[in-house]
């Protein structure tokens, strides 16, 4: 598949040159640090630094700025729903209550509000390092070190799949509102209701379904011809070699690792509330 095919954005910086499965490792230990605690002081210094990791990744915003948006969607209407549904969460979280708004069937409290930035801290803490992994990650390479490290290749190579898999999936779901939209189906503002282009991106589902099926019917008659699965073990035409990088990287999470649950062991990291 071409580079066309694929999220990987090929660059020359350090975490370009690292080895898949030690991207992976940062990513799976950030991950755990992140929901073991509950404290916006913990978060904000890791989205800083998740940012400056990810500029220093010279990424062209143009590629990288639609799963931004997604994930800052995602948090906007998961923090408006948390306010909407529990508003006065946060006060039993925090053992008081400083009503903000009565709203009938309830009251916002300044608890909840301080709940929810938090909360959508802790999300946007992992943004960084997940874009950076998704665009810097070449699947094959990703792969074939995840392979080389235990994992069996099988399992390795579903990896692969997936990230190939998601850029087709975008430009068939292009493709299909293209096609729909030269029949007269709107999907842009001013092009009918709200409830109309709802139900117009709803009607690309089916179509998406089908040909995602046939795509995986495809694959795997190409995977059987070829006999994938016959041998325990096979070789790998793209590999990457650990460097002294690779391994710093990795003992540093490893420490960062055991010091977050030690620190969360005592106590500490819990949900903090300002007033």
């Amino acid at each position: 598949m071409s580079k066309a095919g694929m999220l990987y954005i090929d660059r020359d910086t350090l975490f370009h040159r690292m080895d898949g499965a030690a991207k992976l490792i940062v990513l799976a230990v950030w991950t755990v640090v992140v929901f073991l605690f509950q404290d916006i002081r913990i978060f904000v210094p890791l989205f800083l630094i998740g940012i400056i990791m990810l500029l220093s990744a010279k990424l062209p915003w143009k590629r990288i700025r639609l799963l931004v948006w997604l994930m800052i969607v995602f948090n906007i209407f998961n923090s408006l729903f948390t306010l909407a549904i529990t508003p006065a969460y946060g006060s039993e979280v925090a053992g008081s209550t400083t009503v903000v708004l009565k709203l009938g069937y309830n009251v916002l409290t300044l608890e909840t509000i301080v709940y929810v930035l938090t909360l959508s801290m802790k999300y946007m803490s992992l943004m960084p390092i997940t874009v950076l992994f998704i665009y810097t990650t070449h699947p094959t390479r990703l792969a074939s070190s995840l392979n080389r490290v235990g994992v069996p290749y099988k399992v390795a190579y579903a990896f692969s799949i997936a990230f190939r898999y998601i850029p087709d999936m975008q430009a068939e779901f292009r493709n299909i509102s293209n096609a729909m939209q030269a029949r007269g189906l709107g999907f842009g503002k001013g092009e009918g209701t709200l409830s109309q282009r709802l139900k117009h991106f709803v009607s690309i589902a089916i179509p998406l379904v089908q040909s995602s099926l046939h795509r995986i019917e495809t694959i795997s008659n190409a995977m059987d011809l070829r006999g994938f699965g016959k041998h325990s073990k096979r070789t790998w035409y793209s590999a990457t070699v650990w460097h002294r990088e690779d391994y710093i990287v990795i003992a540093t999470s490893v420490i960062v690792l055991i010091a977050a649950i030690a620190w969360r062991v005592q106590g500490y990291g819990t949900f903090w509330y300002p007033y």
